[in-house]
């Protein structure tokens, strides 16, 4: 029986390793990846299935999934042991909203716990038939993949056109051929085309999820069964009034709240409280010296040099006015849809928004759902049990995520405080195991700076002219 041991003391130094087998964290993924199970030992169980901690239990993982949990569990010959020493494992984080799809963006989600994301669009056809599958394998370091078609009535914004209810047909069933598992609507489909989509989803079993619909709207989408709504922002466009003298950035009256949030609470339908987006946004609207900030902070050189230019091109910093109070209004309506029990999960937009940096944001988002109001706890179960829920009613014989349980996808976060105490402590994971497999401190860290030296590789200097 290996044994790893992980030490409070040790925790501040873990990124060269914290063994008793090996002699680097980079071992720690090997001695997993050979074995036929891990177990962590003296670990407190964040479980998620309530607000509760089970202390000093032993959690036992085999090919993938929780086996077994228990004070008293005695780990197989063979089998790698994870000594916590009294650290916290916890369910992985969800990203529910992304535009990810290369491989070095997928490590720096899994170096910041993010074991579960959503792409959300304009995936490439190699990302969804190749790289999500060794993903969702666990052959290479990465979240367990979804992904969801785009489709709009015009090209304006990128998407795959769809202009007639036969093509809303047939892109269905090309999504859902090609491995997709959800179908985006986008802003400019047209009514017939939606309620075509609306019968051959259901008819293929693949939800719809994704924007309002400007010549449609969220209360009908979601009477027809769209699953879920892809910023909480949306119901700005197509279901609150702000008056005829709303110039894009006026708030809503606080008095409608209620109505709204009853309305969708009866939908049964999952709203993305992507805060840090809109709060990226309104912070750069009509300022360009903030994208600098952004280009300049530490964290950037995880951004991709496409994305870094991509972000310097992007128009928010042209726009006029303030989007602060609009921000405000949607602290206070997030608050009032986890109060009424709306299943809100987290998502951020990454990399497409300028200062929105795949990983690092979703922990911003869950700082934000805090600011609004929202218990640790709450927050949590935005990133882990109810994105579970959202994929269980697309896949209900899946293994399910998103908790601490046997059964359950073996997608855990081990960190050294409570994080029903302080969320911070999951920026800082001691190691994360995705599909079964486990990553010390010390390998996330070198797979983030392996990213890191790519991307500065990559930047090189454009040589003068010779003329």
């Amino acid at each position: 029986m290996a044994a790893i041991r992980l030490t409070r003391r040790t925790a501040a130094s873990l990124w060269v390793g914290v063994l008793a087998l090996c002699a680097h964290g980079a071992c720690l993924a090997a001695a997993a990846d050979d074995s036929p199970a891990t177990a962590f030992t003296h670990v407190n169980v964040i479980p998620l299935d309530a607000e509760r901690v089970l202390p000093d239990q032993t959690v036992l993982v085999e090919h993938g999934k929780i086996i077994a949990i228990s004070p008293h569990l005695t780990p197989p010959a063979g089998a790698v042991v994870i000594n916590g020493d009294g650290a916290f494992l916890s369910p992985g984080l969800a990203d529910m909203h992304t535009h990810s799809d290369t491989r070095a963006d997928l490590v720096v989600y899994l170096a910041n716990g993010v074991t579960t994301m959503l792409n959300m669009g304009e995936a490439s056809h190699s990302f969804v038939g190749r790289t999500k599958p060794a993903a969702n394998r666990g052959d290479i370091p990465a979240p367990h993949i979804y992904t969801a078609l785009r489709i709009d009535g015009s090209a304006r914004y990128g998407s795959l056109v769809v202009a007639t209810p036969s093509e809303a047909r047939m892109a269905v069933r090309l999504a859902k051929s090609n491995g997709n598992d959800f179908i985006k609507v986008y802003n400019d489909l047209a009514a017939d085309t939606f309620e075509a989509l609306v019968k051959e989803t259901r008819r293929l079993g693949m939800p719809i999820v994704g924007h309002g619909i400007t010549r449609v709207g969220l209360r009908r989408q979601l009477a027809a069964g769209q699953l879920m709504v892809a910023h909480a922002e949306e119901f700005l466009y197509t279901v609150f009034e702000s008056g005829d003298a709303d110039d894009g950035t006026r708030a809503p009256d606080d008095a409608q709240i209620p109505a709204v949030v009853e309305m969708i609470k009866r939908s049964h339908a999952f709203v993305t409280a992507d805060l840090v987006t809109y709060a990226t946004i309104a912070r750069q609207w009509g300022k360009p010296a903030v994208v600098d900030d952004f280009l300049g902070a530490p964290d950037s050189r995880y951004v991709s040099p496409q994305d870094r230019m991509s972000w310097k091109l992007d128009d928010y910093v042209q726009r006029k006015g303030s989007l602060d109070e609009r921000l405000k209004f949607l602290g206070r309506f997030v608050k009032a849809m986890s109060d009424a029990g709306v299943p809100l999960i987290t998502g951020t937009d990454a990399p497409a928004i300028p200062g929105v940096i795949p990983g690092y944001a979703l922990h911003d988002d869950l700082d934000l759902l805090r600011q609004a109001g929202l218990t640790p706890y709450q927050a949590l179960l935005a990133a882990t049990r109810t994105p579970g829920k959202m994929l269980q009613r697309r896949y209900p014989d899946a293994a399910p995520f998103g908790t601490v349980a046997v059964g359950s996808r073996a997608d855990l976060i081990l960190s050294a405080a409570n994080p029903l105490d302080d969320l911070d402590t999951l920026r800082r994971p001691l190691g994360v195991m995705a599909a079964g497999k486990w990553y010390a401190h010390g390998r996330l860290q070198e797979l983030l700076d392996t990213v890191a030296k790519r991307y500065q590789d990559a930047a090189y200097p454009i040589p003068a002219s010779a003329h």
